[in-house]
This record gives C-alpha cells, sequence and structure tokens, in this order.
C-alpha cells in the first residue's frame, strides 16, 4: 500500500469528521439506528439482541472487524463483476456458467496482470449454483501432464478440487451445488462439490510444457465443459431465478492477480465514498448464508446495518457514523497489512508460507483470510502448490540485475520435490512483470532439466542475470532484468514425504540461497 492511498483515505476521514463536527447528531434515522430499532431480519433480531445503538466508538469497532472479515468477499465480487457481469469493464471474460478459456502463452507484452503464470495456462467458469447445480466435465489427461481446478466460492473458501492429484488424470463428471441444495448424488456423478455461496468459481490450470506445446494445451481445454444439472440428466430445467441487482463497480479495475487491496483502496471514491465497500458487503453477504463461526461477526454487522434484509446505504447514514465507519476501515486496513507482512517464513531469503484454504482451514480466522486474499486472491492450497518468492539475498540485501550477477545452485537430489513440476521464474522487481530478453526465455523449469548442464559434483546451477553467461551455459540462463529483480518459485503437487517442503514454512526441504556472482 503506497503513502498516497493512505493519505488519500486519512484525508477522506478527515473530511468525513468535519461533517460530522458540523453536522451535530446527523440524522436520527439512519441505517445504523434503525438496525437497533427494528432488526431487518428474524436473524438479525436474534442476533442483535435488541441492543440499543451502537456508540461511535462500537460503530468504529464494527467497522473495522467488518472490513477485516469483508475484505475478501468485497474483493470477490468486484473480479466477479468485472469477469462475467459488466461486458464494458475491460475484464470481461464469459457469462456465467461458461467455460472462458486463455489459449496462449503470456509474455512481456501483457502488462494487465503482474506475476503472469507461464506454467499453466488459465481457464475460467464462473458458477451461477441458486436454481439448481453445475456439471463439470474434464477429459482424460496423461498422467505426465498436471491439471488442476480449484473450485473457490465468494467466500474465498477453496471448497475442493478437480485434478492430477485431487481425483487422478480420468475423464469424469463432478457435481458443482449450491449451500442450500440437498438432493441426492445423481448418477454417472464421481463427486459432489458444495460452495458456500450461490456464486463459485472454478480455476483450471493446464500444464504447458514448452510454447510449442501450446496446440495440445488447447485440446485439453476444449474437453472441459460445463451444464446445468439437468441438461445432464436430461430433464427439464427448474424456473429461472431472477437477475440481481448487481451493484456497478464504477470505470475502473480489479484484477485478481494485483495487489488487490491496493486496487480497491485505488478505485478511490467509487469504492469508499460514492459506492461503499459496506454496500457491497450487504449485496454479496445475501448469497453467502453463514457458517457456525460467523454467528459472532454477522451479528455486529447486523447492528450496523450490515447483511439484513433491508439495503445498507453508506450515503444514508449520519456524517458521524460515516467518520466512524471510515476510520474503523483505516483500523481493519493497517491490521490486514501487518498481517500479510507476516504470512510466510523468511528461508534463505524466499518467503516460503500459504494462506488458503477451505473453511475448516481458516475456522473463522478472518484476518488470515484478508491477508491471504491481499498476498493474492485465488491462492492454491498448499497440498496443492507452494510458491517460494525472493527479492533479496540470504541477508537480506536486494537483488539488482543492473549491478550483479548471481547464481541458484540446487545441490545433487535437492532440486524442488514435487510431485508433478517446479519452475523458477523471472520478473521484473518494479512492476513484477515478464522481463522482455534476447532469448525470450521468461522462466526455467523441471520439463527442461534434459538440456540443462548440470555440475560434476551433479548439483545443478542456475545463471541469474542479464546477459548471456555464455554459449555452455546459456541453457542454465535465466535472464535478469536491468535493474530490481523478483523470482518466484513455483512446486505444483508437493511431494508430502521427506524431503518435502511440506509444512509450509517447517519443511524439511528449503529453496537454497540465491548468491552474488560478482
Amino acid at each position: 500500500m503506497n503513502e498516497t492511498n493512505h493519505r488519500w483515505l486519512a484525508g477522506a476521514v478527515g473530511v468525513a469528521l468535519g461533517a460530522a463536527l458540523l453536522a451535530g447528531c446527523g440524522k436520527k434515522e439512519d441505517p445504523i439506528t434503525q438496525a437497533a430499532t427494528a432488526p431487518a431480519s428474524a436473524a438479525a433480531s436474534s442476533a442483535a439482541g435488541g441492543a440499543a445503538v451502537p456508540s461511535l466508538a462500537e460503530v468504529r469497532a464494527i467497522a473495522e472487524a467488518g472490513f477485516v472479515y469483508g475484505l475478501p468477499i468485497v474483493m470477490n465480487y468486484a473480479v466477479m463483476h468485472q469477469y462475467v457481469i459488466d461486458k464494458n469493464s475491460g475484464q470481461w471474460k464469459a457469462p456465467f456458467n461458461t467455460v472462458y478459456n486463455e489459449h496462449r502463452v503470456f509474455t512481456p507484452e501483457d502488462t494487465a496482470i503482474p506475476t503472469p503464470n507461464s506454467d499453466t495456462p488459465y481457464s475460467l467458469a464462473w458458477m451461477d449454483l441458486r436454481a439448481e447445480p453445475m456439471v463439470l466435465s474434464v477429459p482424460a489427461v496423461d498422467k505426465k501432464r498436471y491439471y488442476s481446478v480449484m473450485l473457490v466460492d465468494g467466500n474465498t473458501f477453496n471448497y475442493g478440487y478437480i485434478g492430477t492429484r485431487a481425483t487422478g488424470p480420468e475423464a469424469g463428471d463432478y457435481l458443482v451445488a449450491g449451500p442450500r441444495w440437498k438432493g441426492e448424488t445423481p448418477p454417472g456423478i464421481k463427486k459432489v462439490f458444495q460452495s458456500t455461496t450461490d456464486f463459485a468459481l472454478g480455476v483450471y490450470r493446464t500444464q504447458l510444457f514448452n510454447p510449442k506445446d501450446m496446440p495440445n494445451v488447447v485440446k485439453i481445454q476444449d474437453g472441459y465443459k460445463l451444464q446445468p444439472l439437468s441438461a445432464y440428466l436430461k430433464q427439464p430445467a427448474p424456473a429461472a431465478t431472477p437477475t440481481p441487482d448487481w451493484p456497478s463497480l464504477g470505470k475502473d479495475a480489479v484484477t485478481p492477480h494485483h495487489d488487490a487491496l491496493d486496487a480497491l483502496v485505488k478505485l478511490e471514491n467509487k469504492v469508499f465514498v460514492e459506492t461503499h465497500f459496506f454496500d457491497y458487503l450487504d449485496f454479496a453477504l445475501q448469497f453467502a448464508p453463514p457458517g457456525p463461526e460467523e454467528a459472532d461477526i454477522r451479528a455486529k454487522l447486523a447492528r450496523i446495518g450490515v447483511g439484513g434484509d433491508k439495503k445498507f446505504a453508506f450515503k444514508d447514514l449520519s456524517a458521524e457514523h460515516k467518520a466512524a465507519i471510515l476510520l474503523g476501515m483505516r483500523d481493519g486496513l493497517k491490521k490486514v497489512e501487518e498481517k500479510a507482512a507476516t504470512i510466510g517464513k523468511s528461508i534463505n531469503g524466499w518467503s516460503v508460507g500459504s494462506a488458503f484454504g477451505d473453511r475448516d482451514f481458516y475456522k473463522g480466522d478472518w484476518l488470515l483470510r484478508a491477508a491471504a486474499a491481499k498476498a493474492g486472491i485465488y491462492g492454491n492450497d498448499a497440498v496443492e502448490a507452494m510458491y517460494p518468492m525472493t527479492k533479496t539475498l540470504a541477508d537480506g540485501t536486494p537483488l539488482d540485475g543492473s549491478k550483479h550477477k548471481y547464481t541458484l545452485t540446487f545441490a545433487k537430489d535437492q532440486l524442488p520435490p514435487v510431485n508433478a513440476f517446479w519452475s523458477v521464474t523471472m520478473y521484473d522487481g518494479k512492476n513484477q512483470l515478464l522481463v522482455k530478453n534476447p532469448i525470450n526465455r521468461y522462466l526455467l523449469n523441471s520439463p527442461m532439466l534434459s538440456s540443462m548442464k548440470k555440475n560434476p559434483d551433479g548439483s545443478l546451477t542456475l545463471y541469474i542475470q542479464k546477459d548471456s553467461p555464455g554459449k555452455d551455459k546459456e541453457a542454465n540462463w535465466l535472464p535478469a532484468p536491468d535493474g530490481p529483480i523478483y523470482l518466484v518459485m513455483r512446486l505444483y503437487w508437493p511431494k508430502a514425504e521427506a524431503p518435502s517442503i511440506l509444512p509450509a514454512g517447517e519443511g524439511t526441504w528449503q529453496p537454497p540461497a540465491l548468491v552474488q556472482a560478482n
């Protein structure tokens, strides 16, 4: 989060506080007052317990807790809105219940998404599960090629996986149901996955061996199918559900691989003043029946009018309530940033950690969930993939391709321990984009091992520098930028038995430190 955004938010809070002082008590029957005197629903009434109108200090505390709890939910809504709802967003992909395939290899010309993944071209399927479940079908995939389908819901819980690790390489049909579905498993369905929200996302990753392999990936992607359960069973479709009155995001973009919290703040008044964070959260919660661990936070939110049958509108709040909520959001923002900075353990200069999982993984730790979303929404569970990353040497010295050459050496029999494959990708440390270079190489990975040269002792050295290390070493060369370096190592389906990077940050295998070569 940069200082400009902090100053903007502080300024907005200051303006609201000033307005509060000028307005005195403001509106007597704003949504917060109404929530205390007439809860929006029976559930809210029980949760609120007939409590008095919350004090400004309580409103601030509730807003802080609500911001932490709601950040991943609002971020997910923002991405969904742009990808499948707003065709003019500049990010629109496809309608609901359709598989969208990315049929290409990322290059330095791709500047919309930081840290683009050139290992596994993506496919995406946003699902509307309100009327009926969807059947997700996958083709048979060669067991030598890794693929996965991560099922993530509006709570950003990874509630299931299909693919090489989770279900095997065979073809199959899988049912994805919403939180209110209570049917029996239909014939022909291998497994049922139940989302905790009415809208959910399938994130497909299909291994690409090299750029020339893209046509083979396309064939597999073309085999990814999605259809309603009624169509799968050749039965009449149920009545269609009404189209929600989607709150608009405005013209600015949020994409899942940006620093998403930063991107939300960069929406500035579109999110925080005009269209409002808690307006989005209030809207999204109607599609997310609460779990047992959400009772406390939902009760708190009900006290300020968020999450009930009545529509919450920030604009209708009194000036002092607006100020208290903005202050609470600032408090929550600080906590999320501090927590995000502690995710992962520093090992030989690499940050090694994982903060993604299902409802049982988080167990109501909303701060961890928010910090994970800030670090990179829609991340994999540790058992599916690990992502050590570094910008420094082991002693904390920043990596800089304009000043130094570096080596990364894996000792004999100490390559990243995986069941699928591993890679090391180079990014420009200034913008986290791929680096243009004369050999058009953006990563080194395990499928390329046969062309790399090992050292006499059996170890493998990668050369991290902006200029060629010489023809004899070029097979092991990962071209660096002429400036700050950002490296991401990806371990797909990491081995569970020793040596292993698991558990995250505590495993028996550790990524080796980079060494300055000059």
